[in-house]
C-alpha cells in the first residue's frame, strides 16, 4: 500500500494537469480506503469489549404469588417421637434372644420393676448424628429424628425478594432492593440489586449478577457481574470468570478455585441451600465457611450463627437466626455482609445489613412476602 501511494504521489509531480487531477482522486480514494479497513478493525475490537464488559442477558420471569410462612419439617411437633416408641423401635432393631429365653423376657417386660435379663443390652443415649469426616462446626447438631425429617431436596422455581433499605451514606439515606433466584432447568441467575436514593435520579446504584449451574454440591458460579453508578462518577463494571479450579478475576490475575467457591450474589443461595440441606447447621454456636470470590480478592470467609431472632416485617413477626462474618469492615476493603435466615420462608435470607466501613452501611429488610414463579 505504501508503493503504491508513493507511485500516486510520483505522478501527481511530475504528469500533466489532468493526470495529476486523475492522481489525486486515486489518492483520496486509497486514503478512504486504508481508513476503512481501520475503521472496520477498531469497530470489531470494540463490539468485542461491548459484549465483554455489558451485563449478560436477565432473564424474565412472571411472578405470581406470594410464599406463607410454614414451619419446616424439623421444626414442627411431630418431629420429636415419643420416648417409648423410640425405645421399642430401638430394641426391636436389636438381635432378638433365642427361642428358649423368649418367655423370660416377656416376664422381664412385664414386671418393669424387676432388673433387665443380662442379656438385654443397655439403651444407649441420645447424641447428634455426626459423620468422620464432619466439620466441628456440627458437633452441636440437634437430634437425629429432627435432622433426617427435613424432605429430600428439589430445587425451588423462580422466587424474587423485595426489601425495604436504609442506613448511612455520607448522611442517612433510604431506597429499596432485590434478591431475585431465576431458575431455568440445572441453569440459574441470581440478581442482587441495590438502589440508594430515589429511583429515579439515584444516589447510588449496584447490580450484582451470578449465573452458572446446578449440581448435587450447590451452586457452582461459572461468571459473576457487578455494575455499580455513583452519581457524578463514571460507572463501575468488574466481571470474574469461573473455570476449573481457576477464578480469572477482574484485572486478569489468575486465582485458585476452591471447591464450592461463590460470588458475592451467588453466596445467599448457597447458604439457603446448605441450611434447607443441612438444618441442624442453622444453630447458634455454629460456624460456616464459605469460599468466596469478589473482585479484589479469594478467600475463605467464616460466619458465626447467632441466636434466633424476631424480625419485625410489614407482614407479621419472622424468627430468623443471623450469620455474622468474622471480617471487620474497614475503608477500601471488601464489602461486609451479615445475613438472617429464616426457617418459617425456606431459609432464605429475611435481612442483609452490608457495611462497607464503621460510618458506611446499607440495611436491607424484607418488606413483603416472598413472591413466586408460576413453574
Amino acid at each position: 500500500m505504501a508503493q503504491r501511494l508513493s507511485l500516486w504521489r510520483t505522478v501527481l509531480q511530475a504528469g500533466e494537469p489532468w493526470q495529476r487531477r486523475v492522481a489525486a482522486i486515486g489518492l483520496i480514494l486509497g486514503v478512504i480506503v486504508v481508513h476503512g479497513c481501520i475503521a472496520d478493525r477498531l469497530a470489531e475490537r470494540m463490539a468485542d469489549f461491548s459484549v465483554e464488559a455489558a451485563m449478560p442477558p436477565r432473564i424474565e420471569v412472571a411472578y405470581v404469588r406470594e410464599m406463607e410462612p410454614t414451619a419446616p419439617p424439623s421444626m414442627a411437633p411431630a418431629a420429636a417421637a415419643p420416648r417409648p416408641a423410640r425405645t421399642k423401635r430401638m430394641r426391636a432393631a436389636a438381635p432378638q434372644p433365642p427361642a428358649s429365653a423368649a418367655s423370660e423376657v416377656a416376664v422381664a417386660e412385664a414386671a418393669p420393676q424387676s432388673p433387665a435379663p443380662a442379656e438385654a443390652p443397655p439403651e444407649p443415649p441420645a447424641t447428634p448424628a455426626v459423620s468422620a469426616d464432619a466439620p466441628a462446626a456440627v458437633a452441636s447438631a440437634p437430634a437425629p429424628e429432627a435432622a433426617a425429617s427435613a424432605p429430600a431436596f428439589t430445587w425451588p422455581g423462580s422466587t424474587r425478594l423485595s426489601y425495604a433499605l436504609t442506613g448511612n451514606y455520607r448522611g442517612e439515606v433510604h431506597g429499596s432492593a432485590q434478591v431475585e433466584w431465576v431458575r431455568v432447568d440445572l441453569r440459574y441467575q441470581v440478581h442482587l440489586d441495590v438502589t440508594v436514593g430515589m429511583s429515579f435520579a439515584p444516589l447510588l446504584s449496584r447490580r450484582m449478577t451470578s449465573e452458572g449451574r446446578l449440581t448435587p454440591e450447590g451452586l457452582v458460579p461459572e461468571r459473576y457481574d457487578e455494575d455499580s453508578k455513583v452519581a457524578f462518577r463514571e460507572r463501575r463494571r468488574a466481571t470474574i470468570r469461573f473455570e476449573q479450579g481457576v477464578v480469572l478475576m477482574p484485572d486478569g490475575r489468575r486465582r485458585e478455585g476452591w471447591p464450592g467457591v461463590q460470588d458475592a450474589a451467588s453466596q445467599f443461595v448457597q447458604l439457603t441451600y446448605i441450611f434447607t440441606t443441612q438444618p441442624q447447621r442453622l444453630a447458634a454456636g455454629q460456624v460456616i465457611e464459605v469460599p468466596l470470590a469478589l473482585p479484589r480478592n479469594v478467600d475463605r470467609w467464616l460466619y458465626d450463627v447467632l441466636e434466633q431472632e424476631t424480625l419485625y416485617t410489614p407482614f407479621g413477626p419472622v424468627d430468623a437466626f443471623p450469620l455474622k462474618p468474622r471480617r471487620i469492615a474497614r475503608a477500601g476493603g471488601d464489602l461486609v455482609a451479615e445475613v438472617w435466615f429464616a426457617p418459617t420462608l425456606a431459609y432464605l435470607p429475611v435481612r442483609i445489613r452490608i457495611r462497607q466501613d464503621a460510618e458506611t452501611f446499607v440495611d436491607l429488610m424484607i418488606e413483603r412476602k416472598p413472591q413466586l414463579a408460576a413453574q
